[in-house]
């Protein structure tokens, strides 16, 4: 069995395009708000601030030469290495140079009982051997780069600034600052056992709080025992457990602390495809990551965070109820307006966007994900509010009336709506969840027998019309014959039994056409948009899943090794990956991606221990 890579081996230094990292060489820091992207070579590139869907002060990731950045790094030739502090968010990265060695600490640090910044970036610099010349620079670009940045000194420590927004510069031991009318910056040299600190206190409409190196050292040692006791709550075994402890450790980066729900992933716009047009904002929660979230919080043992999103859920909804939006903010809001951003876009890939479209979009899926969700919970704790109850059961008699219309399916495509099979599928769902809770007096009960028949109609649909023969498959939608890799949820929510020679054949079907080695692809026929994309993740870990459900348990953990390996150095996942060279595609670190893999993986260690 495989093993998540727990951090790199000293390597050469890494190389930008063009001023751009590759994907696969950012790690994730985050403090329950927002989230930070390193790059292997020491630069944070993005950092929306005061919380992960606001507006960002670096955003180098998306335009190398006005996004703005912090970097940390030496003036000599290096290798590098790195690795999360074993069981945090907090990253390592050790540069070698023919001089010496040294360490970089990074961390987005968690308010402790003193008085703190609203948000806070520490950058920590070891001296481990020899001397080491380091130079760092601070270049805030407030509002994705559109807004004038002042900077001035405040008490003494370089502050940077831009309407309600500010950040402090507060450095011990990194050399003295140095201020232009766009930067901050500083140079030292390091010695064995010498320590530096650079840390940037962030304020948004309140006074800017400059801290002591006392409580930065504190607040560190608070971060760093904040994560480990979170982590050594939850309840992770089996032959993948380090890819689930850090997929854990990463979903808990995109939980978003003052709402409980989670957003589908940490940056907007990482491309698709490199030069295309696919560059969306996830920095939303997604009712198609819904049951896959609450099952994977159920399975870890995170009751509080649960119960947390699933009451945000439930909150959210019922802003819009009984209809579903696609998405919606993470202050439970429904509104996204898609705009795009006068950046240059990853490596030219433009436009970036803001907001999603696809918002207002119909995808009959989420009501299966929305009843699904409500199941599990109500299996979870035994009951449903009343409220919360009637407004299930008036979801499931939107379903009865939805489910003939044709929308935009899971994928979101911008072409004419369809009648995509997984949508059917999960609208059964829907209904199966609604009359089973019905039965167990969870929800009212008066309509149960609409209900039943509706989810009769639904199998009846796709049955005579969303079957190949040919290909003996499900097919993506009605009266076509291509296949879709969102059909494995059909098997995976239990549309059908898995030894169904129907599933099955459809599985086959999958691997066939859409399958590149270990990567799937979501599908692939047109959506309505120009360009191709990478392999999608989480498709290639419900095929895992899918075939453990059909009693193929080797060739699942046979393809959960291979997938395991595809993470980058320090564990994480994107979006996409392209089959040809493993370049990540999208943005990340992606949710679905590591909420798949831990349904996956505890589906199958789950099965081993029967």
């Amino acid at each position: 069995m495989g093993k998540c890579s727990s951090g790199s081996a000293a390597g050469e230094r890494p190389e930008r395009h063009d001023g751009y990292a590759p994907l696969r060489e950012y790690a994730a820091i985050g403090d329950g708000r927002t989230v930070a992207l390193v790059a292997r070579d020491g630069a944070v590139d993005w950092l929306p601030v005061p919380d992960l869907d606001s507006p960002t002060v670096f955003t180098a990731v998306l335009d190398s030469h006005h996004g703005g950045s912090c970097t940390v790094r030496p003036t000599v030739p290096w290798a590098v290495a790195r690795r999360y502090l074993p069981g945090t968010n907090v990253l390592e990265t050790t540069f070698t140079t023919a001089l010496g060695t040294v360490r970089v600490t990074d961390a987005m640090t968690v308010p402790d009982t003193r008085l703190t910044p609203m948000r806070e970036l520490q950058r920590r610099v070891d001296g481990l051997s020899g001397s080491v010349p380091i130079r760092w620079s601070v270049t805030p670009r407030f509002g994705y780069g559109s807004g004038p940045t002042h900077i001035r000194t405040r008490a003494g420590a370089p502050v940077a600034s831009c309407g309600a927004d500010a950040v402090a510069v507060c450095t011990w031991q990194a050399g003295r600052p140095q201020c232009t009318e766009s930067a901050i910056s500083g140079h030292f040299e390091t010695r064995p056992g010498s320590r530096a600190l650079i840390a940037l206190s962030f304020a948004h409409q309140e006074p800017l709080i400059l801290p002591s190196c006392v409580e930065c050292d504190a607040r560190l040692v608070h971060t760093c025992t904040v994560w480990r006791r979170w982590l050594g709550e939850r309840s992770c075994g089996g032959p993948w457990q380090q890819a689930v402890e850090r997929s854990a450790l990463a979903l808990k980066l995109l939980d978003f602390a003052p709402s409980g729900t989670i957003a589908a992933a940490a940056t907007s716009s990482l491309p698709e495809q490199i030069g295309g047009i696919r560059n969306w904002d996830y920095r939303y929660s997604w009712i198609r990551d819904s049951a896959f979230t609450l099952d994977a919080f159920l399975r870890l043992g995170c009751a509080r965070e649960a119960h947390a999103y699933f009451w945000w859920l439930m909150h959210a909804t019922q802003l819009t109820h009984p209809r579903l939006r696609v998405l919606y903010r993470l202050d439970g809001g429904a509104r996204a307006i898609e705009r795009t951003l006068p950046l240059q876009g990853y490596q030219g890939s433009a436009p970036p966007r803001i907001g999603n479209a696809a918002s207002d979009q119909l995808q009959l899926d989420t009501y299966g994900e929305l009843l699904q969700t409500a199941w599990l919970y109500a299996q979870a704790v035994g009951r449903l509010d009343a409220d919360v109850a009637r407004r299930v059961a008036e979801m499931a008699d939107l379903v009865c009336r939805l489910w003939r219309e044709p929308d935009a399916g899971i994928w979101e495509v911008r072409s004419r709506p369809l009648h995509f099979t997984q949508s059917k599928m999960m609208c059964w769902v829907a209904l199966d969840r609604a009359t089973r809770m019905a039965d167990l007096r969870l929800i009212p009960a008066r309509h149960a027998d609409r209900w039943r028949r509706e989810r009769q109609a639904i199998r009846h649909f796709i049955e005579t019309r969303c079957f190949s023969d040919r290909k003996r498959s499900y097919t993506r939608t009605a009266d076509s014959e291509e296949v879709d890799a969102s059909l494995l949820l059909g098997l995976l929510y239990g549309y059908a039994h898995p030894g169904q020679p129907r599933l099955r054949g459809t599985v086959e079907a999958i691997r066939r056409e859409l399958a590149f080695g270990p990567f799937v692809h979501r599908y692939s026929d047109a959506d309505g948009l120009p360009g191709s994309e990478g392999a999608f993740l989480a498709c290639s870990f419900w095929l895992a899943e899918a075939l453990a459900d059909c009693g193929r348990v080797m060739e699942a953990a046979d393809l959960m090794d291979q997938l395991i390996t595809q993470a980058n150095d320090v564990g994480l996942y994107s979006e996409e990956i392209d089959p040809a060279d493993g370049t990540f595609l999208g943005n990340l670190p992606q949710a679905l991606s590591h909420l798949a893999l831990i349904s996956a993986a505890c589906a199958l260690t789950e099965r081993d221990q029967r």
